[in-house]
């Protein structure tokens, strides 16, 4: 049971979590690009954080359920219809077998997930089950049988309101930009990806250096020789040659995965201090809203979440 992948859609990718303790392998951190939207979502349909959900960008699949599945869509609001009829971001849903889900695109945004109670299977390759690659045309999504009552949460935003702002720490060579970093607005260019945001100023960015490659992460700010930004996403490298100006701050992070092609965004300077409170106050409002949710979900369905949640993961 589950579901017949229809039209895979844009980079839609099984997630979880990630493989945050193998980087000194090379590897990439993966799973949710948007950890917010992946855990509000899980939680929606009872998941403790951890379970697989399916991530897709810009345009999304087109699925035929294969049995009866209780299910939910999170993150940017994405059109979507469920035989024909509109379903809202964040308001569960019941499918049937025979059942066309029709994920089209956003205005706002770049990235919404499905989740479904359980978790979809995906095999587990160096302690996670994010995939390796999208998701092919008639791939088949399994997952447990599910049925519940249909729960929705209206004061809940899936989108920040100051997504085109983004909060960083100067880097070792932050002093190169010269200050053009903070006084440029910045295009998010279609090359953007997972595995970074590629960004064009308004003013040209002289910023080249001969470097020996050094350690780079999700949100490193790198200036390539070309005067173009490199924002690095969850999907990059672990060391990179380009100088390194910034770093965005954790709180902002999410924001990467829902900055879109055409996007102006700026920057805005700021200190260990405030950076630290930022991540600690996103960090309880994420954890209060997942641990709300799980018991409203077991208050509703009359038995306890597929898993028991431990604490929200970075």
């Amino acid at each position: 049971m589950g579901f017949r992948v229809l039209r895979s859609g844009t980079c839609s990718l099984l997630v979880d979590l990630g493989r945050p303790r193998h980087r000194h392998r090379g590897l990439p951190l993966g799973g949710a690009a948007d950890r917010r939207s992946y855990l509000l979502g899980n939680a929606l349909v009872g998941n403790a954080p951890g379970a697989v959900a399916l991530e897709f960008a810009l345009a999304g699949p087109i699925l035929e359920a294969t049995g009866e599945h209780h299910a939910v869509l999170a993150g940017a609001p994405f059109r979507a219809l469920l035989n024909g009829k509109p379903l809202a971001v964040g308001r569960t849903f019941q499918v049937r077998a025979g059942d066309t889900l029709e994920i089209g695109s956003c205005e706002q945004g770049m990235r919404g997930y499905l989740c479904v109670p359980g978790g979809f299977e995906s095999p587990a390759v160096l302690d996670s089950r994010s995939a390796l690659e999208p998701l092919p045309d008639s791939a088949e999504l399994l997952c447990p049988a599910s049925m519940s009552r249909c729960r929705f949460v209206p004061e809940l935003d899936w989108l920040p309101p100051d997504l085109n702002r983004l909060r960083i720490l100067p880097g070792t060579h932050f002093a190169l930009a010269d200050g053009s970093l903070l006084r440029n607005s910045w295009m998010v260019l279609p090359a953007s990806d997972r595995m970074g945001l590629r960004l064009r100023g308004s003013d040209t960015l002289e910023a080249r250096l001969d470097l020996t490659s050094a350690p780079v992460c999700p949100g490193t700010v790198q200036a390539t020789a070309g005067g173009e930004l490199i924002v690095l996403g969850v999907d990059c490298q672990t060391i990179g040659g380009y100088p390194r100006l910034a770093h965005v701050i954790s709180a902002d992070l999410d924001k990467l995965a829902q900055l879109r092609p055409g996007d102006r965004i700026s920057f805005e300077l700021s200190d260990l201090a405030l950076a630290e409170a930022a991540r600690q106050r996103v960090r309880s409002e994420t954890e209060t809203w997942v641990q709300r949710l799980l018991t409203a979900w077991e208050g509703t369905s009359g038995r306890p979440p597929p898993n028991r949640p431990a604490s929200v993961q970075e």
